[in-house]
């Protein structure tokens, strides 16, 4: 199976190679186009702040290639969140797959969300072989909004989208290269797709 991660300027690329190849998936790191329309299964990481990312991304044109993509995409964290229709971090409009705003959480919270936490999750190919309400690893600040393609939610002051999914797009907003075995498993289940 060829397996791309987008390379740009937010981080957790390794992790994610590490995760993979635990379950025996050798993945390249690419911001090469024809690579990555090429190949099976895309992975779009990050850790970092989005209209720098954006930014990024649309002066190598790789805001328009993610859009155009045909295969199974899974957006991570950050990469999740540039998939939905804008964020309130810097005011950035973001790609459009997600009909969603991305909000900052309330100052009365702990922000960032750094942590544990369970993820409600509806029935999706994502979480096949999970328990009800798995644990998942969150590091973050903002959040996206529910909306019509929410398929996972979590409580954290209010309740907000863990994943998302439209077409052959996915989104988490928790870190399944650090997640343990439920991560481990949500992986190999958007792999197979």
């Amino acid at each position: 199976m060829n397996v791309t991660i987008i390379k740009y300027n937010a981080g957790n690329i390794q992790s994610v190679l590490f995760a993979l190849e635990r379950i025996g998936i050798a993945a390249t790191v690419t911001d090469n186009a024809e690579l990555l329309q090429s190949s099976d299964k895309v992975i779009f990481p990050g850790v970092g702040e989005a209209s720098t990312a954006m930014r990024y991304l649309k002066d190598r044109k790789l805001d328009e290639l993610i859009v155009s993509l045909k295969q199974p995409v899974l957006g991570i964290c950050l990469g999740m969140q540039l998939m939905c229709n804008y964020s309130e971090e810097n005011d950035t409009d973001c790609l459009g797959i997600f009909d969603t705003t991305v909000k900052r959480f309330d100052d009365t919270l702990k922000v960032p969300q750094i942590g544990w936490n369970n993820i409600k999750a509806a029935d999706n190919i994502l979480f096949n072989g999970l328990a009800d309400n798995p644990y998942c690893y969150f590091v973050h600040s903002y959040y996206a909004a529910i909306c019509n393609n929410t398929i996972a939610v979590t409580e954290y002051g209010n309740t907000f989208s863990s994943a998302l999914a439209k077409d052959n797009f996915y989104g988490v907003q928790f870190h399944p290269e650090k997640s343990a075995a439920v991560g481990e498993q949500i992986l190999k289940n958007f792999l197979s797709i």
